[in-house]
């Protein structure tokens, strides 16, 4: 599995100088791996670069610069980028007004566990969620889940001749699919061995 190496990450000085432009640089890469499920569910698919973004800013908020700290957001977050056979994401349920979206997460208790990929030609894949920790309880869900989705040989073949690639959740109370656009999905392909 790929793995960020704390060697590899810059000081917390260096990050401070390149911050901006760094984050400028990871913000036009997240577009090309975000995808909308209808108006309310959003998966951004992680890899190596938007992963070392997310450690890079921890070790930057907490002020982290001790091996063992680092050592431990490198545990908690190399787990999160995909491995060459699946994408992993980060999903979330997006409702602004806060009333609205507690009573929808209510509702959509289990949605983590219904949004699915499709290769053309393939089966659906559903997600694998919350690997980590559990993010829902009696009642209601997270707005935050981490989910997996993995691809078989034929389904990344596919892909990779130029299989159309569509994104979407199987829930009872909300239904949604989207064709991934050819960058998002170009991009996605990048991923896979």
């Amino acid at each position: 599995m790929p793995q960020i190496a704390a060697d590899s990450l810059l000081s917390l000085e260096a990050y401070a100088r390149e911050r901006n432009a760094y984050r400028s640089r990871v913000i036009a890469h997240k577009k090309l791996r975000t995808v909308h499920a209808g108006e309310h569910v959003t998966l951004i698919f992680e890899d190596e670069q938007t992963i070392r973004y997310q450690v890079q800013e921890m070790l930057r908020i907490e002020r982290i610069f001790e091996a063992a700290g680092i050592r431990g957001e490198l545990e908690a977050y190399n787990p999160l980028i995909p491995d060459g056979g699946n994408w992993k994401a980060t999903m979330l349920i997006e409702y602004p007004e806060a009333e609205e979206r507690r009573r929808r997460l209510a509702q959509l208790k289990g949605i983590e566990d219904r949004a699915w990929v499709q290769v053309e030609g393939c089966a659906q894949v559903f997600a694998v969620a919350d690997e980590d920790l559990e993010r829902e309880n009696d009642e209601k869900t997270s707005a935050v889940h981490f989910v997996r989705f993995e691809l078989d040989r034929k389904m990344r073949a596919a892909l990779k001749q130029g299989a159309g690639l569509s994104i979407g959740v199987d829930h009872p109370n909300y239904r949604a699919s989207v064709e991934a656009a050819a960058e998002v999905r170009a991009s996605l392909v990048g991923d896979l061995a």
